[in-house]
């Protein structure tokens, strides 16, 4: 008994706790071409190998091996898995003015795990959520991480960031009820604090308003609501603390403020002039410029109890901001997809794919906005919005050739994310 103990114990560490052999799961996927989006071209007969969620090797024309789990998508073109730099998961177009007043406080969570699931069969796989309320979407998201619910990689802001009365405000109830939105700041430091506490509750970007909007009461898209001082302070404390800064702007002076002041990207930008696109292309600063929804809000905005100020705002800067979409892009302003899905149906945002391309993007221009140009905007390029190897196994799959026809995009038939089918 005594020499098998001591026998025991002279054993090497390692060999007493050596673990029992953990086997990759690993799934092969193939269908008859896959868009490099880097490059523009078609892989061939693809056939992708995905281990542990992250895509291991992407080869032409090769054959899984015997046995192998595969999932086979002939008829079909493999794209990566799309990413929309400006979504409120939390809202819902069908509730427009004060209808969203007779439901609970808790009613947007639910709309929130609705439209994530949504979105993620619509095929967007990454979505930034620039804005919400009672941090609705930072609850979701942990429960889509934890795997509860479906959802896509969420990139949430929480509260936005703005001035007292301004467009981040709260600005449709009356005095006796002293609505606030607890983000709002009336100087540098004020608004310094207010970075530090979107941070605290897990704000991973920071989302700003500049500038008046269409959907608040008392703005006007045009105005200016923030000072250079106050747009520095927030983007130098949010790149202290390692995040990017997204500011709502659609007026010519706020954007360009917003540039001056290093913001990473401007939300809407639709009344940029010329100086703000120069600035736009010396600093680097991407637009995200949701160029699509108006066609809905027009259409059903008052049956969506919409107010007719609001949606006289939205009929005047339209055309307006799709015409200067064209201009920015011709200048080479570097252009993210970004749909402002909440104004209008979360599953219905890949409509805006052929809008960009009427108003002068290529197809291929258009996906890289939703993919790579978009990655890289997030400070995510390699992980998310590519098939190289060593990115999340984000995939989608279409009928169709989607550089001869983009449309192909508004009806996704497969999603993967992180190697797990969506549906």
């Amino acid at each position: 008994m005594h020499t098998r103990l001591l026998a025991a114990l002279a054993l090497p560490v390692a060999a007493l706790a050596a673990p029992a052999t953990v086997q990759a799961e690993t799934v092969y996927i193939k269908a008859d071409r896959l868009l490099e989006v880097e490059t523009g071209k078609y892989v061939q007969a693809p056939l992708v190998t995905v281990t542990d969620g992250v895509i291991a090797a992407v080869q032409a024309g090769g054959a899984a091996p015997t046995g192998a789990k595969v999932i086979d998508l002939s008829g079909h073109t493999l794209l990566p898995g799309l990413i929309d730099m400006h979504v409120h998961l939390d809202g819902r177009p069908e509730y427009g003015g004060y209808s969203s007043l007779q439901f609970t406080d808790r009613f947007a969570t639910a709309l929130a795990v609705a439209n994530a699931e949504k979105m993620l069969k619509a095929g967007f796989t990454t979505v930034r959520n620039v804005g919400d309320g009672d941090y609705n979407v930072a609850g979701v998201d942990q429960a889509i991480e934890e795997g509860w619910v479906p959802g896509p990689r969420i990139v949430n802001g929480n509260y936005a960031l703005g001035a007292t009365g301004g467009h981040c405000d709260q600005t449709y109830l009356p005095p006796s009820f002293e609505a606030k939105s607890p983000a709002v700041g009336d100087s540098p430091d004020e608004l310094r604090l207010r970075v530090r506490e979107q941070r605290k509750y897990g704000a991973e970007v920071i989302k700003v308003c500049a500038t008046g909007g269409v959907f608040s009461r008392n703005t006007e898209p045009g105005q200016a609501q923030l000072t250079l001082a106050e747009l520095t302070a927030i983007a130098e404390e949010a790149h202290f603390w390692g995040l990017k800064v997204a500011a709502h702007a659609h007026g010519a002076t706020g954007i360009k403020l917003a540039i001056k002041a290093g913001i990473d990207t401007i939300e809407h930008a639709s009344l940029v002039d010329d100086e703000g696109i120069r600035l736009a292309v010396e600093k680097g600063t991407y637009f995200a410029m949701d160029i699509y929804n108006t066609d809905y809000t027009q259409a059903t905005g008052k049956a969506n109890g919409v107010l007719e100020d609001n949606l006289r705002k939205d009929r005047e800067i339209a055309q307006i901001q799709r015409d200067n979409f064209r201009k920015a892009h011709k200048a080479g302003v570097k252009m993210v997809f970004a749909s402002d899905a909440g104004v209008m149906p979360h599953e219905d945002v890949g409509g805006q794919f052929k809008v960009m391309v009427e108003y002068g993007m290529t197809p291929l221009e258009a996906i890289r906005a939703a993919t790579t140009t978009a990655a890289a905007a997030l400070g995510q390029s390699g992980q998310v919005g590519t098939l190289r190897p060593g990115a999340f196994a984000d995939l989608i799959a279409v009928d169709g050739d989607p550089l001869a026809d983009v449309t192909a995009l508004e009806s996704v038939d497969w999603v993967m994310k992180g190697g797990k089918v969506a549906d």
